[in-house]
Parts: structure tokens; sequence; C-alpha cells
């Protein structure tokens, strides 16, 4: 029997079972539409009947060569990318509306290109002249890649299939449209159907597909979440508009570690790779202040020194606010629950600021005592001491725990210059590479030790 036609709301993907003029997901108005099943017709009704070809299967030790990377010559990308691109493979990047992301993949068409990738890059928001002019900003304009300006699926796969590209940039996916979908371009269906068909042929003609996101007002690439299953990779391209910091973060690398980072700054002429963010973000830290505390983090595989600034001050409102920039709002609210149950510092009645220097985007759970300590000092107006970084996650019960990587947070801030550092107990480190390690059971124990309360 076959399945009735459904329908699909073309804002958030919600299924319905019949059309209604208002989405119950979303809220959204005239948003649902038909949506045809793929497997319909002849061929659907009689795959009961027919037998299938029968499957080879394989063990799971394996002789194979793992797979070829080319690199690209930016060592930002290559690390995210996990040591560079892998032929037949499928890349999704999602960004904020002119973050960079157009400029960071035609910099990087460019240099597969010079490193003998035949790249091609296919813009359906630009036409190719406005290509032309951003490649010439950029110095760009000797590199042998071709461009074209499409939007219509089949004209391109066909088009693909001819010239036989060793990597494809689709700018963007939300612009495609395919004849075979009954639905307007950036549409849930037809987001999907692209992605599908570009991801298909990658694998099918080892071509290796970059296609670019859009994301919506909370910072998810716009569409199914079916399409960041299809691909192999995604990217997210972070970064605040009033700092010149671009954060290229994996949050998904079936060919290499996940939440890899790579750090680039905004120029006139372009993105530029940053070797050492660590000392970027430390570069305007002379003397230590009320409220400024040095985080030992580790995005992927990569240690990173970061700054927090906190901000207490009494608050004119009934209800006070509670601000962050680059941490989580709800992790905040644990931790000042925490300071106000287990240590008995009050923050009642006090506005509450925190930033991460720099536009860093923190999440690491380490980050917990590096937040706890800039509260503090910030809220008994005492600096800590000079030169010192901090790390460890903190309990509901105010216990400290113990992060991993504790070696290479050490070794990055003493390379810095740093010279004390404040973690939990049982870190795990085979030395404290000349710097002197302060370990604390408890949250209580360093609020009685470095500010005489607890």
């Amino acid at each position: 029997m076959a399945k009735t036609p459904g329908f699909v709301c073309n804002v958030c993907g919600a299924a319905h079972s019949k059309w209604s003029g208002r989405c119950d997901a979303c809220g959204a108005w005239n948003s649902i539409v038909e949506e045809v099943p793929l497997s319909t017709g002849p061929a659907a009704q009689s795959l009961g009947t027919k037998r299938g070809n029968r499957i080879v299967l394989s063990d799971l030790s394996s002789d194979e060569a793992p797979p070829p990377r080319t690199t690209s010559g930016i060592a930002e990308l290559d690390r995210v990318l996990g040591g560079g691109l892998v032929p037949a493979s499928a890349v999704l990047v999602g960004g904020d509306p002119g973050i960079g992301k157009s400029t960071l993949l035609l910099q990087a068409a460019a240099s597969f290109a010079q490193a003998g990738l035949k790249s091609i890059y296919i813009s359906g928001e630009e036409a190719s002249a406005q290509v032309r002019m951003r490649a010439q900003r950029l110095g760009l304009t000797q590199a042998p890649v071709k461009l074209a300006a499409e939007t219509n699926l089949r004209d391109i796969l066909t088009m693909l299939e001819a010239e036989k590209p060793a990597l494809a940039i689709i700018d963007s996916i939300q612009t495609m449209w395919s004849d075979q979908v009954s639905s307007a371009p950036g549409s849930v269906s037809q987001v999907r159907a692209a992605a599908h068909e570009l991801t298909s042929f990658a694998k099918r003609h080892g071509v290796a597909v970059i296609l670019v996101g859009h994301v919506t007002k909370d910072g998810q690439i716009a569409g199914p979440r079916v399409v960041e299953h299809m691909v192999d990779t995604v990217l997210y391209f972070e970064g605040e508009r009033g700092h010149q910091f671009r954060i290229l973060r994996a949050v998904k690398n079936r060919f290499g570690p996940a939440d890899e980072i790579g750090v680039f700054e905004m120029t006139g002429d372009g993105l530029a790779e940053v070797g050492n963010p660590s000392a970027l973000f430390l570069s305007d830290r002379e003397n230590p202040a009320p409220g400024s505390v040095v985080f030992a983090g580790i995005e992927g595989t990569r240690p990173v020194l970061c700054e927090f600034q906190a901000l207490v001050a009494p608050t004119p409102h009934s209800q006070p606010r509670r601000s962050t920039v680059g941490w989580d709002g709800g992790r905040l609210a644990m931790i000042l629950a925490v300071l106000e149950a287990r240590c008995g510092i009050p923050f009642a009645g006090l506005d509450v600021y925190l930033n991460v220097a720099g536009g860093l985007r923190v999440t690491e759970p380490a980050a917990d005592l590096a937040v706890a300590m800039a509260l503090l000092s910030a809220r008994e107006d005492t600096a800590l001491p000079p030169q010192s970084v901090v790390f460890g996650e903190i309990s509901l019960s105010g216990a400290l725990r113990p992060v991993g990587q504790t070696e290479n947070r050490l070794k990055e801030a003493q390379k810095l210059g740093f010279t004390a550092a404040i973690a939990p107990t049982r870190s795990k480190t085979s030395g404290t590479f000349g710097m002197s390690l302060r370990q604390y059971e408890d949250l209580a124990a360093i609020v009685g030790d470095l500010f005489g309360a607890g």
C-alpha cells in the first residue's frame, strides 16, 4: 500500500498529517506545504516482490590505507579538517551573515587549486563579476579557479559531471533549486533534496564538495538537521562583529577530531591565519586587575589561553541582571548558586556581567573555576596573584573535579610566561614544568585562602 502524501513546515521541518494555516511547532504562518514521498510509482509498488543484490560483508580488521589528504597550505584550515581535504568528502560550513564564509572559501579554493586540485566555485547568491571583485581584493586573480553563477541543481550536476573537478564549492545550499521538488528555494524539502544529490554525487564521482549553509537567529544551520547527518564534516565560522578574530570550529568530523578550532584574523587583504591564538587573546593583558582571570582551556587538541572578565556592581533594579558574552548563561547561574549555597557569598542585589575577551566562545566545563574566580575577584575588588592561570570543573556540592590534558594546559601557560596555576586536586600530570601548582579540594578552600572568606 502506497504512503499518502504528508505535509511539512518549510521553516522548522515539523511533519503534519494535514494542511493548516499555522505551524503548531514554530508558529509560522502559511509555511506548511505538501510533500510527496520519494518512494512512489510502479518501482515502489514492486519493491516488495523484487529480490535485491547480495551484500558482501567484511571484517573489522582491514589493511586498507587511511584516506589520502590534500593540504591547502592554510594551516588553520587543514588543522580543522583533520589534516587536509579528503577526496569524495562532503563538508558543510555555516556562519552568521557577513562573518567571512565566502572570503574563507574563496581563499581555500585558490589554495587547493594552487596545490593541484581542479577547483570550481559555484555561487548562487552573487554574480561571477562580484566573485571576481572579491578575488581581486584578495589578490587571487591568478589562481586557477573556475567560476559559475547558477542555482539550478540539475544544470550544476551536469556541469560537474562534464568538468570532473576535484573540489566543488557551493555557496550556498539554501539557494539551490531542484525541479523535482515542488517548493520554493530555501525550503526544507529543497535543502534536503539538494544536499542529498550533491553528497551522493561527491561519493559516486570522488569529488570533494563544500557546502555553505545559512544559520538561524539561534546560530544553528538553517534547514533540516538531516543535512548535518548527510555530510562528513560540519564546520561553524564564528566571531563577533566588533572583533577582527574569527574561529573556524569543527562540530562533526568523520576524518578527524571534533571540536578542533582554527583561528583567523580579518584584515583588509582577507583572512590571515593565527598560529598562536593564546598570545593573540592575551595581547592586551599587562597588569592583573580585579575581575580578570586567565583560563587555560583546550579546544579540540589545541591548548588555548583566554581571559575571563567579570564585573559585579549594585543594581538599581529589583531584578539583578545576569549578562554573559562567550559563555553559557545557564552555567553562570549555576556557579552563582554554588557560591551562595556552599561558600556563603551572596550575589543578591548585584548585577553580574561576564565576558570572554577576544570574541572567543568557551563551552568547556573546565572553565567553571575560572568563572568563579573572576566573579569573586570582581566582588571583593581583589586581583588574583600575577601570572596565574586557572582551570577546573565545579560540582553542585562545591567540590572541584579534575579535568583532562592538565599537562598541555600547563605547558602552554609556561610557554607564554605564566608561573603559577590553580587547579583541582587529583589532576593527572607528570610534572609542573617549572610552574607553581596550587591544588584545592573544593571551592570553599579557595575562597578562604585567596579571599579570606568562606
